[in-house]
């Protein structure tokens, strides 16, 4: 599956261009359009240009943390 094809919702990981190279977006997929998406990360939404993405995945869901005792 690309970007295009997942389901708003999903837990994605994002790698798309900077200025000087890379970096990753790995949150939810908020919006999409066929310009942009939105990923909600820990640090808040990051929107992102379609045409800088050079990869794309699902991943799964976080580990739960145990509960002390």
């Amino acid at each position: 599956m690309t970007l295009p094809d997942l389901p708003v919702g999903t837990r994605v990981v994002v790698r798309y261009r900077i200025e000087g190279g890379f970096t990753d977006a790995l949150g939810y997929l908020r919006s999409r359009d066929d310009a942009e998406c939105t990923v909600e990360t820990k640090r808040g939404l990051a929107t992102i240009r379609l045409a800088d993405i050079v990869l794309a995945k699902t991943v799964p869901p976080p580990p739960t943390r145990p509960r002390p005792a």
